[in-house]
């Protein structure tokens, strides 16, 4: 059974068109115990859900509904290995990436080789961090291969002291690349390609841009110390000129937006070290098994999921701004954007036949400090209803309780301007009741991030097995790959005039 079927959804829908739970300021001023009875905790993070436009009735019905599906039951399959990406005939075992010796997620072996991967990648981690051979290392991939471990180097820059400068480099326009060569010595950079098959064409061009630019600097001497590489295509390393020494696994069951805790990860675990990236996994790991074993109404991933099906299907809301009120994560919003967008944003049910319901909604956001200065004027007054989730931490990830506090106040400020509101002349009115999560972090630490990203990814997955889609294929991503092939054979053509007919010719010839 998939959502729509079930008797939860009509129930919810009965509600929804009642206008239940719509006047959140008039709940918070009914119900005094209203923030603790839809706020929970685990895994050293607090979701608050007591912003949402719901009342105890849609609660529980939005509880009945994933009993009905019954979530708990594909959470097992996917941490028992199970092929739940049922159109690629794959396991999707992100989990097992952050398990521990005796857990056995997707089974002895998957554990074998994950362990022995993560030992071999975190002491090569460890050999370039405190070598003192490399000054900097340059990441080249692009989506999951670029993503994840970009923004998590951002937020746990202050785990990074000692480390090499690690920078990262996804663009195919090469000016991200153009710009770390000019800032590094070619004597003392490494460069670590992320590509699973190693045939990406935007991170084989930048690539082969670094292996130029070694070459020049380096004259005749082999320049292969200073690659590494991440990838399953044995072959195309060795053409590249990889040495096996620096060459990482990845598995066909880990999907790119997923990779983070894998040797996707390198370069995270070359600026962080191997000891805080053993609590990276710790945390991502602490979130799985919150995600396993707590009842669906104490769930934080359920819970959240819970919360957006609400809002998307019932609520017809069809964006949700990313709001975290520390720099350190201003690359959240755009890792997010992959996560939940490339994952359930599906126009077919895992049988091939249409979605009965609306699937992902568009993710955007800033840190919410800069957001109060442009577009917080849409959020609180303008005609387009977007969902927010605000982040929120209590310690300044730099140590200045002071600042920590005035953008913990801002954050707590805009958070009751969203939920009451203001009356008074026309200009001057903000309806209130904006739909809002709000998810609070002590500190922003190895641990905390981990079960923070784990929280998102056991969200989706979730809110997939409502909608009935299949979460870890990515086929609309793939067809502008093929595409773009051919384009630029025809722009490096002698004679070639462009134009949208030979584009749509050449997409015709992809479909016969």
């Amino acid at each position: 059974m998939i959502g729509p079927e079930s008797a939860a959804w009509a129930t919810l829908s009965r509600l929804a068109e009642a206008g239940a739970g719509a006047d959140v300021a008039a709940a918070f001023k009914a119900d005094p115990a209203r923030e603790s009875r839809y706020t929970r905790e685990a895994a050293g993070l607090l979701l608050d859900l007591s912003h949402q436009r719901i009342d105890q009735k849609i609660f529980d019905a939005l509880i009945a509904l994933a009993g009905e599906v019954d979530i708990p039951s594909a959470f097992r399959a996917m941490f028992a290995g199970e092929k739940i990406n049922n159109t690629e005939g794959r396991a999707a075992l992100h989990a097992a990436l952050r398990q521990e010796p005796g857990d056995a997620v997707g089974g002895a072996e998957i554990e074998r080789l994950v362990l022995d991967g993560r030992e071999r990648m975190l002491a090569f981690a460890e050999s370039v961090r405190s070598g003192g051979r490399y000054d900097t290392v340059i990441n080249i991939g692009i989506g999951g291969s670029d993503l994840g471990p970009a923004m998590a180097t951002a937020a746990l820059k202050g785990f990074a002291k000692g480390a090499p400068k690690v920078r990262f480099v996804s663009n195919v326009d090469a000016v991200a690349l153009h710009d770390a060569l000019e800032e590094s010595d070619a004597e003392r950079t490494l460069f670590i390609i992320c590509s699973k098959t190693f045939t990406t064409q935007e991170t084989l061009a930048n690539a082969e841009r670094a292996k130029a630019w070694l070459k020049k600097h380096l004259s005749d001497r082999d320049v292969s110390a200073h690659f590494a590489a991440v990838s399953v295509n044995a072959p195309a390393m060795d053409a590249f000129g990889v040495h096996p020494d620096q060459r990482f696994a990845m598995w066909d069951w880990v999907g790119g937006r997923y990779s983070v805790w894998s040797a996707i990860g390198l370069s995270l675990a070359i600026a962080i070290g191997a000891e805080s990236f053993k609590r990276f996994l710790a945390g991502a790991r602490a979130m799985d098994r919150h995600a396993l074993s707590a009842p669906l109404d104490q769930n934080l991933p359920v819970l959240l999921a819970l919360a957006g099906i609400w809002n998307i299907n019932f609520q017809k809301i069809s964006t949700l701004a990313v709001l975290p009120y520390t720099d350190r994560l201003a690359r959240f919003p755009a890792f997010l954007q992959q996560l939940e967008m490339e994952s359930n944003g599906k126009r077919v049910l895992r049988d091939g036949s249409p979605v009965r319901c609306a699937t992902a909604p568009v993710i955007w956001g800033e840190p919410g400090n800069n957001a109060q200065h442009s577009f917080f004027q849409l959020l609180h007054q303008g005609g387009l209803l977007a969902a927010l989730d605000v982040l929120l931490l209590r310690r300044s990830p730099v140590g200045d309780g002071e600042a920590a506090t005035l953008a913990l106040a801002n954050g707590l400020a805009q958070i009751e301007t969203f939920t009451l509101g203001q009356g008074g002349e026309p200009h001057r009115v903000h309806p209130g009741s904006r739909p809002m999560s709000v998810l609070v972090l002590e500190s922003l630490t190895p641990e905390t991030l981990g079960a923070l990203i784990a929280l998102y990814e056991h969200k989706v997955y979730a809110q997939s097995v409502v909608w009935g889609i299949n979460a870890f294929d990515q086929f609309g991503v793939e067809l502008g790959k093929k595409i773009g092939h051919s384009t630029l054979a025809a722009l490096n053509a002698p004679d070639t005039v462009m134009g949208l007919a030979s584009v749509c010719e050449r997409l015709e010839a992809l479909r016969d």
